[in-house]
């Protein structure tokens, strides 16, 4: 083997060692999502396409209005468990009241002007526990979230992370949520 190719290989094997120690890195910190479904409408909408920064809430909490992925008990129908995007409507030791449509944080008529509708059925009155969050989906009418049994409070640790951009579809990147 000359001289030459003996270069061009050692070269090939930089570029992939490389290569690959870059994409580690990026999925240490990133993880793509595709939505599916509606429960996110009018923010996100079926197929768009999400990063998520796994490393947002290492050395912090999430904040009310975060857009955040999640694990859940749901299961797809494939048989694996469900990751969901929703928005964080309240934190640890938040009183939470939904009644008549309209959603009460410490008794406060919150303003959301992200919701599909405007209205957001269930009647609760909960206290969100420590170590967790309650997430809803911004088109309430077709969301199945923290106010339904089968998700409830979401666990702190039960969180992927944040969604920071939507790359997908072109015409609609943002990092507004």
């Amino acid at each position: 083997m000359s001289e030459a190719v003996k270069k061009e290989i050692i070269e090939w094997i930089k570029v992939i060692v490389i290569a690959v120690i870059l994409a580690g890195l990026i999925t240490t910190f990133v993880r793509p999502t595709l939505v599916k479904g509606a429960s996110m409408e009018n923010t996100l909408k079926q197929y768009d396409y999400l990063l998520v920064n796994k490393m947002a809430y290492k050395s912090k909490l999430p904040e009310r209005g975060d857009v955040i992925i999640f694990k859940s008990d749901l299961m797809q129908d494939n048989g694996r468990q469900k990751d969901l995007v929703k928005r964080v409507v309240a934190i640890e030791g938040d009183r939470v009241v939904i009644s008549e449509g309209q959603v009460y944080l410490n008794d406060e008529l919150l303003e959301e002007p992200y919701t599909k509708d405007g209205y957001t059925d269930y009647e609760i009155d909960t206290i969100v526990p420590d170590g967790h969050v309650f997430a809803m989906g911004d088109n309430r009418l077709d969301s199945t979230d923290s106010r339904d049994s089968s998700v409830g409070p979401v666990p702190l640790d039960d969180i992927v992370g944040k969604v920071f951009v939507r790359l997908f579809p072109f015409n609609k990147i943002t990092t507004k949520f």
